[in-house]
């Protein structure tokens, strides 16, 4: 198998060979990285250290990575717990109603925007002045990594593997056979998966043609098919303060074990997983098949919060910069300057969701049933359709004469002007 450079390097944060001793590989454990671990030390003549994040996935033994990474040639392995910094990335999350296209929380780029921190950090620590990734050519994940990294730090400089060898995946799993490198992945079950506590994310085999229908009974990991969900449905009540969940069923507990254990719920009754058809950063249409039950459920709730403490100014303003949060978040914008301004909105459009929801979960169903807070603009006795004297319905005929003014004058100018062409 030829796996010589064949990728022209032109821009200036790419490494090149010769330049370097040590280079920090983000090592997840998977097919990519663990193929570039030994691929790096071939053809860079480097040492590598790698990186293992932990960032609340479940599918992971970290110590086992750690080990398999350290038998393939590492110089260290380091294995990094970022839960509850990655928990404060998510309730920034569900503050904005993370949204992507149709159901899509936003883990993976989430996940990137810890990832690079810690790299960047990890990297100076250890006198790494290049960071691998295991990015392809055709993701979006390739643009948050570099483009992240060099504004953390203009001075680091990137490899990208599988951008350069060119290889396929039939063509990484005969490199692995071919080195000794065990991997999850065979040629008749080609999922792949990338996961943490927001989200898991699967591609791969009948995921990427949209003519086909996914099996989902071979491909959700964390959730069931409707199919395989209970018949009885499930109450949950969570509680918000300034806009962060922070107790559920009346225990409070930190962000991440609230999370990971809706993740288990959520899962267990079908909630969160979505197909969907997504525009990448690099221009292409692809699709993938998400499960987020965590997010969904949480921003379910916090969204129907947020109505009910808010004027409908306020809401359509906030749906508006909510999705502009999103795509950019997406997009790998997340330090662009104007995400600190939509932040600013955010945060103290939030400080009033203050509150207690409560869902039903039922065969998928995500279903917000009751809520109430100290700063709902409900009011009983105006909204009540039974007698009520805080509510002046004698002013309603006036009110409705103005409001339509408007309205009225237009359309009686259009029948006019209508009229004279007839007539013309």
């Amino acid at each position: 198998m030829n796996t010589k450079h064949i990728l022209s390097k032109t821009a200036s944060h790419e490494a090149i060979k010769g330049e370097f001793d040590t280079c920090l590989l983000l090592y997840s454990g998977g097919l990519d990285t663990s193929v570039m671990l030994k691929w790096i030390q071939e053809q860079y003549e480097c040492e590598v250290i790698a990186l293992t994040i932990d960032l609340g996935q479940t599918a992971d033994d970290l110590e086992d990575i750690k080990l398999k990474a350290l038998n393939l040639g590492a110089k260290e392995a380091i294995v990094y717990d970022a839960k509850e910094a990655f928990a404060e990335l998510c309730a920034e999350a569900v503050k904005a109603n993370a949204d992507y296209q149709g159901g899509y929380a936003l883990g993976c780029p989430l996940g990137r925007v810890a990832i690079s921190k810690i790299a960047i950090e990890v990297a100076k620590t250890h006198d790494c002045e290049v960071i691998a990734h295991g990015c392809t050519g055709k993701g979006n994940d390739q643009v948050r990594f570099e483009g992240y990294m060099t504004t953390l730090n203009p001075e680091i400089k990137i490899i990208a593997p599988v951008r350069e060898w060119a290889m396929g995946r039939e063509e990484e799993i005969a490199y692995a056979e071919q080195h000794g490198i065990p991997v999850i992945q065979k040629k008749e079950t080609p999922y792949s998966y990338d996961e943490n506590m927001w989200a898991n994310t699967g591609e791969g085999g009948e995921i990427e043609d949209p003519k086909l229908i996914p099996p989902l009974e071979k491909i959700l990991k964390w959730c069931n098919t409707p199919q395989q969900a209970p018949d009885e449905s499930l109450e949950l009540k969570i509680h918000f303060e300034q806009g962060v969940p922070v107790a559920l069923n009346g225990i409070e507990m930190p962000l991440e074990n609230l999370i990971q254990h809706l993740n288990s719920v959520g899962g267990e009754h079908a909630i969160g997983y979505f197909h969907l058809i997504e525009d990448r950063i690099v221009g292409l249409k692809v699709r993938g098949v998400y499960e987020n039950p965590a997010a969904h459920i949480l921003i379910q709730a916090h969204k129907n919060l947020e109505q009910l403490v808010s004027t409908r100014e306020e809401n359509e303003l906030k749906h508006f910069l909510d999705s502009k949060w999103s795509y950019l978040c997406y997009g790998a914008k997340y330090f662009e300057p104007v995400m600190d301004n939509i932040r600013s909105f955010i945060d103290k459009q939030n400080e009033k969701v203050t509150g207690v929801v409560i869902l039903k979960l039922y065969k998928g169903n995500c279903e917000v049933v009751a809520l109430d807070s100290p700063n709902s603009l409900f009011d009983h006795n105006l909204a009540t359709f039974n007698k009520s004297a805080d509510f002046n319905q004698n002013a309603s005929p006036g009110f409705i004469e103005l409001w339509n003014l408007p309205q009225k004058t237009a359309y009686q100018v259009k029948l006019k002007n209508d009229l004279k062409e007839v007539l013309v």
